[in-house]
């Protein structure tokens, strides 16, 4: 474990001169011992500096905290006070230099779509090369070992403990997901980035960013604030936004740049689709290649290639990392074939929960089917309201029938969060609302035709359903095995 340290060494100064030694570093009150280093932050309904009287009884050598918690502490005795005006970053940055280590190559990957399968494609392509890694996300931590985790970027002292680990067992690469909650609230800063990719960009987390430009100066921050100068980012410039960005970061950095622009670096010139596969065609550096790759959905050959370079970024040979992108295996939950009828039609899971993700999985997975597609969706209860009649229209739009069903829906009431996505429905007779997540799958199963498909968006990977207070198991992928087996009579 890593050495006790000053304050000082950690970059943070008191307003008394004091400089204790510190043994840990928390911002959980509960975590709280002797000699350890209270970060005391604003919290969604309460700011931490209301738990430091209680935190200084268990023995805290140190506080951490804003000007806001200083004038919340103002008038009780403390012996080593740190105010920071951004402290959030000053603590990343000090569990940074607490921690020590981390492993030597970490790409960190942003965007509204994709983060999950580029991270796990890179560690997938890594492994392939021989190279102990690890990705960081959505999924927990997957790879050389792993772990769950509560968001898809952990906080900074959860992270750390995670790299400290990594870099500790001899584990030399991480791909990560840098999600904009994470770059806003600097989950990442103090992290030692070489490689940044943006995957592509559209409305999402409405509900906690004040706007659209908010959200995308969240994920813009990877690049200004992490990554400012003598780094290489890869970015999918078929989005105007990010290729803006691209030319902006070019003026100190190295870029690399993927799309179906012909101007891109790689260019994806065409693909070819299957049930279960497809055949992809592209060009790099003036040569072109051609692989048949086990994915669904074009979107996911753009993650595969975003994937393939960045770890071409980090060293790695581009005609080796080519000739195995057919060893590549479909994400957790990310277009993933989940079962197949006797008639042959498809059932397929997607993490898709925007109006753009939705309307992407779609169009992607249309070439795959021969007959009509079917969808499923849902959207989360105490989230972005404002998308849910555009996840309609989307869905109506790029599909043959709609199934309007529960995703988690908290503490709202299901049937208003329903009402919603209907809104954008104007077709009547190609929608219908099953709230029961469970029956609403096997009800979509059971209209599969010969060549027929069907697309349950929205949960993905998820193993739970969140209603109320309380959580419940559910898996849509099992859900799908369990339907078809059962109208196919198979026991299981």
């Amino acid at each position: 474990m890593p050495k006790n340290k000053s304050l000082s060494r950690l970059g943070l100064h008191t307003v008394n001169g004091n400089d204790p030694v510190i043994n840990k570093i928390v911002f959980d009150s509960r975590e709280v011992v002797p000699g350890c280093l209270f970060a005391a932050l604003k919290g969604g309904s309460v700011h931490g500096a209301k738990f430091v009287e209680a935190v200084l009884d268990a023995g805290a050598s140190a506080i951490l905290t804003d000007e806001e918690g200083e004038l919340i502490l103002k008038g009780l005795k403390i012996d080593a006070l740190v105010v920071k005006k951004d402290a959030r970053r000053a603590l990343a940055k000090a569990v940074s230099l607490f921690m020590e280590k981390q492993p030597e190559t970490i790409v960190a990957v942003t965007g509204t779509n994709g983060k999950t399968s580029v991270a796990t494609f890179c560690r997938q392509l890594w492994n392939e090369a021989g190279i102990q890694s690890i990705n960081i996300g959505t999924t927990g931590v997957e790879g050389s070992w792993s772990t769950p985790l509560n968001y898809t970027t952990p906080d900074p002292v959860k992270l750390h403990q995670v790299l400290h680990k990594a870099a500790s067992e001899g584990i030399t690469h991480v791909a990560m997901e840098a999600s904009s909650h994470g770059l806003d609230q600097r989950r990442l800063d103090g992290v030692e980035i070489k490689i940044a990719a943006f995957t592509n960009f559209s409305r999402d987390h409405l509900d906690y960013h004040i706007s659209y430009e908010d959200y995308f100066n969240a994920k813009k921050g990877l690049f200004e604030r992490l990554c400012p100068k003598e780094k290489v980012g890869v970015f999918n410039i078929d989005n105007r936004e990010i290729k803006d960005l691209a030319d902006w970061y070019a003026l100190n950095n190295h870029v690399v740049t993927i799309g179906y622009d012909k101007t891109a670096d790689l260019v994806i010139l065409s693909q070819k689709f299957y049930p279960k596969s497809q055949d992809i065609r592209f060009s790099f550096r003036d040569q072109i290649y051609q692989k048949s790759i086990n994915l669904i959905g074009a979107f996911q050959a753009e993650n595969l290639l975003m994937a393939a370079l960045l770890v071409i970024a980090s060293g790695q040979e581009e005609s080796s990392i080519f000739e195995i992108l057919d060893n590549i295996k479909p994400v957790r939950g990310r277009m993933e074939l989940a079962a197949t009828k006797k008639n042959g039609a498809t059932v397929y899971v997607d993490y898709a929960h925007t109006p753009d993700a939705i309307e992407v999985a779609l169009k992607s997975l249309k070439p795959h089917i021969l007959g009509k597609l079917i969808v499923v969706i849902g959207a989360g209860g105490e989230r972005d309201e404002g998308k849910r009649p555009l996840m309609g229209t989307a869905a109506e739009q790029n599909s043959d029938f709609v199934i309007i069903t529960d995703d988690n829906p908290r503490n709202e009431d299901p049937s208003v969060i329903h009402q919603m996505i209907k809104n954008g429905i104007q077709n009547d007779n190609k929608v219908k609302v099953i709230a029961d997540r469970a029956e609403a799958i096997l009800n979509a199963v059971d209209l599969l035709e010969v060549g027929d498909g069907l697309l349950i968006a929205g949960k993905g990977h998820e193993t739970e359903q969140v209603i109320g207070e309380n959580n419940f198991p559910f898996d849509d992928f099992e859900q799908a095995s369990l339907s078809v087996a059962s109208l196919d009579g198979i026991e299981q």
